[in-house]
C-alpha cells in the first residue's frame, strides 16, 4: 500500500509561486511514475503534470506548460510541483497520485493511489 500526503498549498496572489510536495509512507514510490491532478469546484479532476519513475521524462497539461515544473527525489520518497506565475484559474484542490497501470500518463484511471489533496487558491 502506498500512502500519499500533499503539502504546500495555500493562498497566493496572481503572479506568485508555490511549491507542492507529495510525501509517502509505507512502500517506496521510486518504482512508480507519479502525477499531479487538480479539481476546481464544479469541474472534473484534470491532469496537470506527470513524471516517469526515473525522473527522466515529464508531461504537462498545455494550461501549465512553461509555468509549472514537476520533479522527484526518490531518495526522499517525495515528488514536487513548482508552480510559478500562478493565475486565478489555477485555483483548485491539487492531488498527487501514483501510476499503477497502463501507458497513458494523462488519464486519471491509470493512477491507483491518491493523496487527500491540498487547496491552492490564487487571488486576483
Amino acid at each position: 500500500q502506498v500512502q500519499l500526503v500533499e503539502s504546500g498549498g495555500g493562498l497566493v496572489q496572481a503572479g506568485g509561486s508555490l511549491r507542492l510536495s507529495c510525501a509517502t509512507s509505507g512502500r517506496t514510490i521510486s518504482t512508480y511514475a507519479m502525477g499531479w491532478f487538480r479539481q476546481a469546484p464544479g469541474k472534473e479532476r484534470e491532469f496537470v503534470a506527470a513524471i516517469s519513475w526515473s525522473g527522466g521524462t515529464t508531461y504537462y497539461a498545455d494550461s501549465v506548460k512553461g509555468r509549472f515544473t514537476i520533479s522527484r527525489d526518490n531518495a526522499k520518497n517525495t515528488v514536487y510541483l513548482q508552480m510559478n506565475s500562478l493565475k486565478p484559474e489555477d485555483t483548485a484542490v491539487y492531488y498527487c497520485a501514483a501510476k499503477t497501470r497502463g501507458t497513458n500518463y494523462f488519464a486519471r484511471e491509470t493512477y491507483g493511489y491518491w493523496g487527500p489533496g491540498t487547496q491552492v487558491t490564487v487571488s486576483s
